[in-house]
């Protein structure tokens, strides 16, 4: 029986679910991979999550970095530093640019990201991740931030602009590896002779970012880190199934803490 005769009749007998007939079993062996329903791709249960990262990997992130309207000098000077610490990331000044304009100038000039900071009353409060071009969006809070001549350990010199080493700890629920996916595709890949380190730690819904410079000395085991700044906290409260201008895009995820008695419930 010819091999293409006997892959078209074990297709249709495993498409209508009965039982291989006596004569095909002992070809069974030999077309299963070409009449089985499933292959390396489809085997895997995948979700939407995939097709937005899809191409992370392959190219380096290109991230448009702005502000506000109308930016304080404290909020100006966060952004220069913001953008210090994410590599190929360009900052502009907001202007008078809509945000609808803003996110098709991006998708147009090829940006995967845009990121916009935001304030109260000159302190930043607010930071807002755009993955381009269909989203997800992810708007998180911010606290306690401080600057890089803020802090006291660190040299005011020129940050390198090597590709940072990433450290993501405590994102092991399933929101937390929706959202590490969020952080962790802002940076490309490193090499394995780059001395920078960004920190990402979760503790009770809080995310705590710091940025790090290492040095081993030769010889010795240990290691020796100098922060460079800046830090800051975050905390996610909304994940929109959508880019930052469409506002009808359906929310994934939303915090609602007064719902519930959730001091005890970490998400």
């Amino acid at each position: 029986m010819a091999a293409s005769l006997i892959s078209r009749r074990l297709t249709r007998v495993l498409t209508e679910g009965r039982p291989i007939p006596t004569e095909l079993r002992a070809e069974e062996a030999s077309v299963r991979d070409v009449a089985s329903l499933e292959d390396v791709r489809t085997a895997a249960v995948t979700t939407h999550a995939d097709d937005e990262y899809s191409r992370a990997g392959e190219e380096d992130p290109r991230l448009f970095l702005t502000t506000s309207r109308n930016p304080s000098t404290r909020l100006t000077a966060f952004a220069k530093e913001l953008k210090l610490v994410f590599p190929n990331c360009v900052r502009v000044n907001r202007g008078a640019q809509v945000v609808g304009d803003m996110v098709e100038s991006c998708r147009t000039a090829g940006f995967s990201d845009l990121l916009v900071v935001h304030e109260h009353r000159g302190e930043p409060d607010g930071l807002v991740v755009c993955h381009l071009p269909f989203g997800p969006t992810a708007y998180f809070g911010l606290m306690n931030c401080v600057a890089r001549h803020d802090i006291k350990d660190t040299s005011l010199s020129t940050v390198s602009e090597a590709y940072p080493h990433l450290v993501l700890e405590g994102f092991s629920s399933q929101l937390g590896q929706r959202i590490s996916s969020v952080l962790k595709f802002l940076f490309p890949v490193p090499k394995e002779e780059s001395k920078r380190v960004v920190t990402f730690a979760n503790q009770a819904d809080y995310i705590s970012f710091r940025h790090h410079m290492f040095e081993q000395p030769r010889g010795s085991k240990s290691v020796a880190l100098r922060e460079i700044g800046p830090r800051f906290e975050m905390r996610l409260y909304q994940v929109k199934l959508g880019t930052l201008e469409q506002q009808e895009a359906e929310v994934e995820w939303a915090l609602r803490p007064y719902m519930r008695s959730g001091k005890k419930r970490k998400l």
